[in-house]
């Protein structure tokens, strides 16, 4: 099934791919925005709707570049294959300046991921195991 894509807005940018080897389609802004410095965060509309595939996902991912060279960061990135509405882009910046946002500008990409999504079932124990609740950075420095 192929992803499929609703535009909301008539200006708004289908996803693209950077080169056939990527796994990620990249999101556009269909909106200006600033993200605040230090802390910040903002919602960035895309102006698309998706139709996920059947046993997928829709994982909304930081840009390396953004993140390397303005330390912007992605939250909430999940999109259920439910979900209808617009994909929004909630930005984080983790950096001293203030990130301006242009329409047009590539703010995150989307990676289907398969999932899976089994019944619940409450047991009583839990089988042992070697590392058993041992967490948190037990397994090395």
């Amino acid at each position: 099934m192929p992803l499929g894509i609703k535009k909301l807005s008539y200006d708004a940018i289908l996803p693209t791919r950077g080169s056939d080897g990527s796994v990620g389609y990249d999101l556009y802004s269909n909106e200006d925005a600033i993200v605040p410095c230090q802390a910040g965060n903002a919602l960035v509309g895309t102006g698309l709707a998706v139709r996920i595939p059947d046993g997928c996902y829709g994982r909304v991912a930081p840009r390396s570049g953004l993140a390397v060279k303005h330390c912007i960061d992605v939250g909430a990135g999940v999109i259920d294959p439910d979900y209808t509405g617009e994909v929004k882009v909630v930005l984080f910046n983790r950096g001293f300046d203030n990130f301006e946002i242009k329409k047009g500008d590539r703010i995150a990409q989307l990676i289907l991921e398969r999932c899976e999504t089994p019944h619940i079932k409450e047991i009583g124990l839990l089988e042992e195991t070697l590392r058993g609740s041992d967490g948190f950075g037990s397994t090395g420095k």
